[in-house]
């Protein structure tokens, strides 16, 4: 994979930059964690050279300083938000973030549970927490907000929530996810720190869009496609403009807050640190660009991705059509179609030689393997075998499953399962190739080469069961599909 950012330089000038924003603010630092703090997956396909879990390594080596909050919005708990790239809960994601942060020798201080109003789902969790001895504090439902100020900073506003005690310099306000209160508990805290007589600042680590590139970058526009529907839209920061002279790219919730939030700081403290949204940010990713052509190249692909999903949520009844629209407008900005996707032209010609549901994958040196449906095999399974051969250089030929190892699976399947399909997925291959190893030197060649799979780009011409999605993304494959259903080849554009 060719690299396009420096990870190890983002590592110490982030690290070296939230230092120094302690500092500014007498050692006492609220910094609001936009986007995912761990397994930032979009930031790696857009930034490659980006480690997924960057921006947690970065606060481990503040480790002895940081100190973690985690913020969860009673209203997701109640209605069983769900995270859509890991499949569970916000409410079971708190409890998974816990776990990943200590693990990483983290201190996580407590969870907020905040706009609550009685919901009983968060009584539940509250209770749940409280069992496992972590500490959970509470934050209300402000009437009004975020408009009514003179409510907000008072006494029956901020002042109603809970004092969240903390006991280190740098306190980073976390979520499983966007809307769960992240800014309003930072603002509570300085609120609450301020009539305790302690100075506290507060700032917003958000890593996209990127402020120091430009608006219609890729590695922006790739933004644009990822937050589709929430609406986001990147723009110039107009107050940075008025009062620097300097260009700077910033997202229009942050730009169109910013006066509320500039008086309320002032309110509190009597004046704002801040004179644009632009300042209140810490990021450091756009002067860790090293390969800007592969940047924007991997945004492009990124792009058309975000495409493909749209549709296939569309055709799923899980999107909508404004969702595909917006980012059809965005690829149009970016200069790029669906057949700039290398994968998708193969995938749908070897779909029309054969009739049938085909798929192709891009392997690391360039070359396109294609894969179709079998008597033995779905067309995910067939691309998966061709790939591991290819990559293992055997024969394409050769049979490295044996018949003995597909034919018990499939008679599981039909005959114990009450599946009417006798073809295998991709799981179902992989452990039938793992079977063969035991005894075939050839099966165990292939084997060893999935690994090499990881970073690959796959293009089908339906879309594919949960089964087979979740393989390819086990894999680290990343994958696309033609938004056709196989049995009822309804097609949606």
């Amino acid at each position: 994979m060719k690299i396009g950012f420096d990870n190890n330089k983002y590592l110490t000038m982030q690290s070296e930059h939230i230092k120094q924003r302690i500092s500014q603010f007498g050692n006492k630092l609220y910094l609001e964690f936009g986007g995912k703090l761990y397994d930032d997956y979009h930031a790696s396909r857009v930034l490659p050279g980006f480690e997924p879990d960057s921006k947690l390594r970065m606060l481990m080596q503040l480790a002895d300083q940081a100190e973690i909050v985690i913020v969860i919005s009673a209203a997701d708990i109640e209605k069983n938000k769900i995270r859509g790239d890991l499949g569970i809960t916000y409410d079971s994601d708190v409890l998974r973030l816990i776990g990943v942060f200590e693990e990483r020798g983290l201190y996580v201080g407590s969870v907020v549970i905040t706009q609550y109003a009685g919901q009983s789902g968060a009584d539940l969790f509250r209770s749940r927490l409280q069992k496992l001895g972590i500490k959970v504090y509470t934050h209300y439902v402000i009437p009004g907000y975020p408009s009514n100020l003179p409510l907000i900073v008072s006494d029956d506003g901020y002042g109603k929530n809970d004092y969240i005690e903390t006991t280190r310099p740098l306190v980073v306000i976390t979520a499983p996810g966007p809307g769960s209160g992240k800014m309003a508990t930072c603002l509570s805290q300085l609120y609450h720190e301020h009539k305790r007589g302690i100075p506290a600042g507060y700032a917003k680590f958000e890593t996209f869009p990127i402020w120091n590139i430009p608006l219609k970058h890729p590695v922006n526009l790739a933004y644009e496609a990822a937050t589709a529907d929430l609406n986001d839209v990147n723009m110039i920061d107009p107050f940075h403009l008025e009062a620097y002279g300097v260009t700077t790219v910033n997202y229009n919730r942050d730009v169109e807050i910013f006066p509320v939030l500039n008086a309320i700081f002032e309110k509190i403290a009597g004046e704002s640190p801040y004179k644009s949204p632009t300042d209140m940010g810490v990021n450091m990713a756009g002067n860790c660009i090293c390969d800007d052509e592969v940047c924007k190249e991997a945004s492009k692909q990124e792009i058309i991705r975000r495409y493909y999903q749209a549709l296939n949520a569309l055709a799923a009844g899980t999107g909508t059509e404004e969702e595909a629209i917006k980012i059809e407008l965005i690829m149009k900005q970016a200069g790029i179609s669906k057949e700039d996707r290398s994968v998708v032209l193969p995938a749908l010609k070897r779909g029309e030689e054969t009739g049938g549901p085909a798929a192709a994958i891009e392997l690391e040196d360039g070359s396109i393997i294609t894969g179709k449906t079998t008597e033995l095999l779905g067309a995910s399974a067939a691309l998966l075998l061709n790939a591991l051969k290819k990559l293992a250089g055997i024969d394409h030929e050769v049979h490295v499953i044996s018949p003995k190892a597909i034919e018990p699976i499939q008679r599981l399947k039909t005959e114990y399962l009450g599946s009417k399909n006798p073809r295998l997925h991709t799981d179902e291959v992989l452990i039938a190739l793992s079977i063969s190893a035991a005894e075939s030197e050839t099966a165990q060649l292939a084997l060893e080469q999935i690994p090499n799979l990881a970073g690959c780009q796959v293009h089908t011409t339906v879309m594919l069961s949960s089964v087979d999605i979740k393989t390819f993304k086990r894999l680290s494959i990343q994958l696309t599909s033609e938004p056709v259903y196989e049995n009822r080849q309804v097609v949606f554009h």
